[in-house]
């Protein structure tokens, strides 16, 4: 179990660093509030793994903290780059 929760954990780290650069790189404001919205799932698949691992269901609390931020972030990032763009 301990090389299969090391390979997870390497893999979440490689996409978070991935998604990092494309949050620096971006072009355009879609493209951040994605590479935050991808990062707030990475961190929540991250939470989720150890808690698995160590049997620690209290860390639900704070996944379902993340995830309900991360939604009302991305969502409100969103609206606010359609309006700056000229949508409504």
């Amino acid at each position: 179990m301990t090389a299969v929760y090391t390979v997870t954990m390497v893999l979440l780290g490689a996409a978070i660093l991935m998604t990092a650069a494309r949050l620096v790189r971006g072009p355009t404001s879609f493209d951040r509030i994605m590479a935050v919205d991808v990062l707030a799932v990475l961190l929540v698949s991250g939470i989720a793994v150890h808690s698995a691992v160590r049997g620690e269901p209290a860390l639900s609390t704070i996944l379902v903290a993340v995830v309900l931020l991360g939604f009302v972030g991305s969502v409100t990032a969103a609206r606010l780059a359609a309006r700056r763009e000229g949508g409504s």
